[in-house]
C-alpha cells in the first residue's frame, strides 16, 4: 500500500453494496462495478457537446490536440456503456444506447460541426475506431440494428479508411483487424488480406509462458493484458465460424490461461498493479485481463480468484482518488499527476480504464460473479515466480502484501541498441508498492533500481540494449537472473515524441557491466562485475533506434574512464547520511568511474527524517532516514547494504518524482573511488515491512543470527535487525549466499564477456 485511502462520496456510497460473504477479501460485488461505471458515464455527460459526439474532459489538451481528445472521450466511455448494456441483455434504464447513438450520428456526419477526426486525418482515430466497432458489435440488437440506414452508411464510411492503411506492428494491428471484421459483419467493404497480415503479425508476438510482446522488441508491460490478450478472443467471437478464428481460438485460450497464472501473481494485496510500463494513467484497465479469462472460460485461475484480482485493482483506485470527487478520471495514477502522461495522452485518455469494465458484459449469474472470492497468491503465502519471456524474477511476501519484479529481460528495445534508459522499462526492479522516479533529474539519469558508472561530470550510465544472461529458479526456491551491457552515456535527441521509451543520440561507451541477481523474498543479493571491452570495440557512436538491431557506434573514439562525481547525485538534491569506510581490495587492474548501486524508490511525505517513526501505519508517513542506505516511510523499508568496496552509502530525496507521494527516497551504495575491473562487488537490496528486514518467509521468523561473510572469510555482524543475506566467495566466479532463514544457495556466476570486435 502506498498513499492512504481517500474517503469520498463515491466510495462511501459503494459501501452499501458490500458483501463480505461472497467477497471476503474486497467486499465488492457486481453492484459495486455497475454503480462505478454508471457514475463515470453520468459524469461524462457534463462534458459532452450538444449532440454527444465529443466528450471533452477538463484539463490541458493532449499532444494530439483537442479534437482527438474529444474523440477519445466519446469512444472510451462508449466502451463502458457497451459493456454495461450488453451484460444486462439490453436493459438500459440510463438510456445509454440512445445517448451514444446520437453521438455516433453526429460524429460520423461529415457536415456536422461535431464530426469526428477521421482515420485518414489522424492516426489516433484508428485506435478509437476499434472501440466504436467493438461496442457496435457487442450491442448490435440495441444500437446498430436501430440506427437509420443513413447513419449506418456514415459509420461504414467513417471506418472504411482502415482498409489498406498502415498500422504500427504493435498492439495497433488489432485495431485494424477489429474494425475490418466489423465492416465485414455488416456488409461493408473490407480486405481479407489486411486481416490475414494482421493475424500473422499478432501470432508472431507470442512468447513463452503465454506472454505477448508488444511488437518485435522486448516490450513487456500492461499492454499484454489490456490489449494483446483482450482483443484476440473478442475478435474470435466476432469472427465465429471463420476458419481463421476457429483454428486460433484454442491457442488464444491456452496462452491466456498461462498468462493469467502469472498475472494474478503480479497484483499486490492492496490491489495495486505493478507500477511498470507506459500508459499507467489507464489505471484499472489492468483488470481487463481477468475478465477476459472469465469471458473465455479459462479453466484456471478459478472464477473467484479472477474476480478477486479484478475487484482488488479497481477498488485500489476507487479508494485512492480515481475517479475524483467529480467522477472524472484525470491524468494520473491515484489522483491527478500530469507527468505520468506520454505525449499521446490527453484528458480523454484515462478512460481506456473502461476496458476494466469488461466483466459487466457478463450477466449477473455468470460464475465469475457468483463464486466466492479466493485469495490472491500474495495473500496465501510467500512465493517466487520466474517470467522467462520478460526476464522477471517475481517475489510476493504475505507479511507486507508487496509484489516485486527484478528485471533482466525488459527494456522496450533490442540487444545492443544503446539508448537512454526509460524509467518505465529499464530499471532493475518494479513493485506494487513503489513507483520508479518518473519526473525530475533522476528520471533521465538513473538512480533508483540501477547499477551505474558515473562519468567525470557525475552522470550515470545507462543499460538499455543489455543482453539477458539467465532467469531461473534454484531447487531451494531462490530465484536467479542476470544481464550485461556496455555502460553508455547518451546525449539524447529530443525531436521525437515522448512515448515513455528510451531515446537515441550520440553515445559514449564504457566497460561491460554484468549484474547477477539472487532473489529470495524481500531480499535481492545484487552481484556486479565490470569487464574491459574487447580490443576492437570502440567507444563512441550513436544509439540505435527501436527498429534497429545493434547501434551504429563504431566510429573511432575513446573509452569513458576515471569518472569522478558524487555517488548520490550531481544536481544538488537532498542527500542524507553518507557512510564511509575502507575501499575493498579488487582483483582487477584498470580503474573506471565510481560504481553506484541504487535501491528501491520509497514513497514518502517529506524529505527529512522524522524524530519518531510511526510504525504500523498502512500509508506513507514521514520518512525515517539513516546514514547507511536505509529509508522507511512508516510502513515499508527500502535498504541497500554494500559489501566490500561499496562502503559509501546514503539516501537521495527526490521531490515530485512519482505519483505515489510528494517525495521519493532512494537508498544507494557506491565505491569511494574508481571501480576496478574483474572484481565482483555485492550489495543486498531490500524492500519490505518496515520494522525489520524480512527473511522472505513469513512462516519462519528470523532470529537475527545470520552473519555476512566477506571475500576474506571474515564474519561480520548482521546489518540491522534480522540480518542481511551473507555472501561467501568460493571461487573467482562462484559464491555461496546464505539467507536469514538459514537457506544456503551455491551460485555459479557468468564468465566475463568475450564479444566480437564488431559488436
Amino acid at each position: 500500500m502506498t498513499t492512504a485511502a481517500r474517503p469520498s462520496p463515491l466510495t462511501d456510497s459503494l459501501r452499501e453494496f458490500d458483501d463480505h460473504r461472497l467477497s471476503p477479501f474486497t467486499g465488492w460485488t457486481r453492484d459495486h462495478w455497475a454503480a462505478l461505471a454508471d457514475r463515470l458515464l453520468l459524469s461524462a455527460r457534463r462534458y459532452a457537446s450538444a449532440s454527444h459526439a465529443r466528450v471533452s474532459f477538463p484539463g490541458a489538451p493532449g499532444g494530439y490536440g483537442a479534437d482527438v481528445d474529444a474523440l477519445e472521450g466519446f469512444a472510451r466511455t462508449f466502451l463502458a456503456a457497451g459493456f454495461r448494456v450488453a451484460g444486462e441483455g439490453g436493459h438500459d434504464p440510463l438510456g445509454l444506447m440512445e445517448w451514444y447513438a446520437e453521438g455516433i450520428a453526429a460524429g460520423t456526419d461529415p457536415h456536422s460541426p461535431e464530426r469526428w477526426v477521421r482515420l485518414d486525418e489522424h492516426h489516433q482515430a484508428k485506435v478509437e475506431a476499434a472501440s466504436i466497432a467493438l461496442v457496435l458489435h457487442l450491442t448490435r440488437p440495441w444500437l446498430w440494428d436501430r440506427l437509420t440506414p443513413t447513419v449506418r452508411e456514415q459509420v461504414v464510411d467513417y471506418l472504411s479508411p482502415a482498409i489498406g492503411s498502415e498500422y504500427p506492428p504493435i498492439n495497433w494491428i488489432w485495431f485494424q483487424i477489429v474494425v475490418e471484421q466489423f465492416l465485414a459483419s455488416v456488409g461493408g467493404p473490407f480486405d481479407d488480406g489486411d486481416i490475414d497480415d494482421g493475424l500473422a503479425l499478432a501470432d508472431g508476438f507470442a512468447r513463452d509462458g503465454g506472454w505477448y510482446a508488444d511488437g518485435p522488441e522486448r516490450s513487456y508491460d500492461h499492454y499484454a493484458g489490456w490489449a494483446l490478450h483482450f482483443y484476440p478472443l473478442l475478435w474470435s467471437e466476432m469472427a465465429a465460424g471463420d476458419p481463421r478464428a476457429e483454428s486460433r481460438r484454442p491457442a488464444y485460450l491456452r496462452h491466456l490461461e498461462q498468462y493469467l497464472h502469472d498475472a494474478v501473481h503480479l497484483v499486490g494485496a492492496d490491489g495495486s498493479p505493478l507500477v511498470q510500463g507506459r500508459s499507467l494513467t489507464y489505471r484499472f484497465a489492468a483488470a481487463a485481463q481477468f475478465w477476459s479469462g472469465a469471458r473465455a472460460g479459462v479453466r484456471t485461475p478459478a472464477p473467484g480468484l479472477l474476480r478477486r484480482a479484478a475487484s482488488g485493482v479497481v477498488r485500489h483506485f476507487a479508494e485512492h482518488g480515481a475517479p475524483d470527487a467529480d467522477g472524472v478520471l484525470t491524468l494520473g495514477w491515484h489522483g491527478p499527476w500530469r507527468p505520468i502522461a506520454q505525449s499521446y495522452s490527453g484528458p480523454g485518455s484515462p478512460y481506456w480504464a473502461a476496458k476494466g469494465f469488461l466483466g459487466l458484459a457478463l450477466p449477473a449469474d455468470h460464475p465469475v460473479w457468483t463464486a466466492v472470492e479466493e485469495p490472491l497468491p500474495v495473500e496465501s503465502g510467500d512465493y517466487g515466480l520466474v517470467v522467462p519471456s520478460a526476464g522477471w524474477l517475481v517475489t510476493g511476501t504475505r507479511r507486507d502484501g508487496v509484489v516485486r519484479a527484478t528485471n533482466h529481460g525488459t527494456d522496450h528495445s533490442r540487444p545492443g541498441s544503446h539508448l537512454t534508459d526509460s524509467p518505465l522499462y529499464a530499471r532493475l526492479g518494479y513493485s506494487t508498492a513503489t513507483s520508479p522516479v518518473l519526473a525530475g533529474e533522476h528520471a533521465e539519469h538513473p538512480l533508483d533500481q540501477s547499477v551505474v558508472l558515473l562519468d567525470a561530470l557525475g552522470r550515470p550510465s545507462h543499460r538499455t540494449g543489455f543482453e539477458t544472461l539467465a532467469a531461473g529458479r534454484l531447487p531451494s526456491g531462490t530465484l536467479t537472473g542476470g544481464s550485461r551491457w556496455r555502460a553508455h552515456w547518451v546525449d539524447p535527441e529530443r525531436e521525437s515524441p515522448d512515448h515513455g521509451l528510451g531515446r537515441s543520440g550520440p553515445v559514449r561507451l564504457g566497460p561491460w557491466i554484468c549484474v547477477f541477481s539472487v532473489v529470495r523474498g524481500a531480499w535481492e543479493v545484487r552481484l556486479v562485475r565490470l569487464s574491459a571491452p574487447a580490443a576492437g570495440e570502440r567507444g563512441e557512436g550513436h544509439g540505435g533506434g527501436h527498429g534497429g538491431g545493434h547501434d551504429g557506434g563504431h566510429g573511432g573514439g575513446r573509452e569513458v574512464r576515471r569518472g569522478e562525481g558524487h555517488a548520490g547525485d550531481h544536481t544538488g538534491e537532498q542527500h542524507t547520511g553518507e557512510h564511509t569506510g575502507e575501499h575493498g581490495e579488487g582483483r582487477g587492474g584498470e580503474e573506471y568511474g565510481v560504481l553506484r548501486v541504487g535501491g528501491w524508490p520509497l514513497p514518502a511525505l517529506a524529505a527529512h527524517a522524522s524524530p519518531a517513526l510511526a510504525t504500523g501505519a498502512s500509508h506513507v508517513g514521514a520518512p525515517h532516514v539513516t546514514g547507511e542506505g536505509t529509508a522507511e516511510n512508516g510502513r515499508l523499508r527500502s535498504q541497500v547494504v554494500g559489501g566490500p568496496g561499496l562502503e559509501a552509502s546514503g539516501v537521495t530525496s527526490a521531490g515530485a518524482a512519482s505519483p505515489l507521494a510528494p517525495w521519493t527516497l532512494v537508498p544507494w551504495c557506491a565505491t569511494r573511488a574508481q571501480a576496478r575491473l574483474d572484481t565482483w562487488y555485492e550489495a543486498a537490496v531490500f524492500l519490505g515491512w518496515g520494522d525489520r528486514p524480512d527473511d522472505g518467509s513469513a512462516d519462519h521468523p528470523d532470529d537475527g543470527s545470520a552473519a555476512r561473510v566477506d571475500r576474506a572469510g571474515r564474519t561480520a555482524t548482521p546489518d540491522g535487525p534480522g540480518g542481511t543475506p551473507a555472501v561467501a566467495w568460493t571461487g573467482p566466479s562462484a559464491a555461496r549466499v546464505t539467507w536469514p532463514d538459514g537457506t544456503a544457495d551455491e551460485i555459479e556466476l557468468p564468465s566475463p564477456p568475450t564479444p566480437s570486435a564488431d559488436r
